[in-house]
């Protein structure tokens, strides 16, 4: 990981117009002291700035996932229900009309306000253009007073540009996703499918990239149908399959435990056939260390 730059901003608070004509209590850094802070891996790329006596805006953009925006800190229930997203011209660009982004609802804990995929894509492009994101509820405390918190443009574009290229560089999947899988097969079969392959090359490019894997347990099993001993060797057959094509694309021998189980553990009732399509399966899971 790497950082454009440390963030040391000296808080501020402002008081400026708000709609209606009522005093907004504003949270902004100061225009010289803006600077934007990048966090990079293959894991994760998030850009932050420091809103002074108020907390952190983050773009976070996990692998595997869409982006996100958090506005962490502990006065987050302040902007409560209904908060309005807005994206207004800063004073350089004069004749820009302020623009709204959406509204959002239910998205705040005690810590933080999370806003959705489209929205976060949104402010981001507000700020490539120079405008400035604007968060604002009319009731800030329980009170008549309106809050608003505001991201400022300054030195976004350069910031922008290293954090394209994070993302660009971001794995496919993250370990949420890749920590259990289970492929599953057709009756009486073990050979992988195409899809199965595609997701133990999945498999394999993760623990290839994140030494904190340290072990993968493979699991056969089969369903309820047919000879008990022949479904044991059936789930074996399966989950062997499994072990030697993690083996073949890169994955060390001794980080795999390769075990099987026939029909002893179900997922559901082998009652119905979709039911015993569920139970036809193997199972990966990835174990880092504590």
């Amino acid at each position: 990981m790497y950082r454009l730059r440390s963030l040391l901003l000296a808080p501020t608070l402002a008081l400026l117009s708000y709609a209606g004509g009522s005093a907004a209590v504003t949270f902004q850094a100061p225009m010289d002291e803006v600077q934007w802070q990048l966090e990079a891996s293959q894991f994760v790329c998030t850009l932050s700035q420091s809103i002074p006596d108020f907390g952190v805006a983050t773009f976070e953009h996990l692998a595997g996932s869409e982006l996100q925006f958090v506005l962490s800190s502990p006065q987050a229930e302040l902007l409560g229900q209904e908060t309005l997203v807005m994206s207004e011209a800063p004073p350089w660009l004069p004749g820009e009309g302020t623009r709204r982004l959406g509204v959002i609802t239910d998205a705040v804990d005690s810590q933080a306000l999370r806003f959705d995929s489209g929205l976060a894509k949104e402010m981001l492009t507000s700020l490539y253009q120079g405008q400035t994101p604007a968060i604002s509820n009319n009731r800030w405390y329980g009170t008549d007073t309106p809050v608003k918190v505001m991201i400022s443009a300054a030195n976004f574009q350069q910031a922008y540009s290293s954090y394209q290229g994070c993302v660009s560089g971001l794995l496919p999947v993250n370990y949420q996703q890749i920590a259990r899988s289970a492929m599953l097969f057709p009756s009486a079969q073990w050979r992988l499918s195409d899809s199965t392959k595609s997701r133990l090359d999945l498999i394999a490019l993760y623990i290839k990239n994140d030494p904190s894997v340290i072990s993968v347990f493979v699991d056969g099993h089969s369903d309820s149908f047919g000879r008990r001993l022949a479904n044991r060797d059936l789930s074996r057959d399966r989950a062997e399959a499994v072990s030697r094509y993690l083996s073949k694309i890169g994955v060390p021998d001794e980080m795999v435990t390769t075990r099987y189980h026939g029909e002893r553990y179900p997922v559901v009732a082998n009652n119905s056939s979709e039911n015993r399509a569920r139970n036809r399966r193997v199972t990966v899971r990835l174990e880092r260390e504590e």
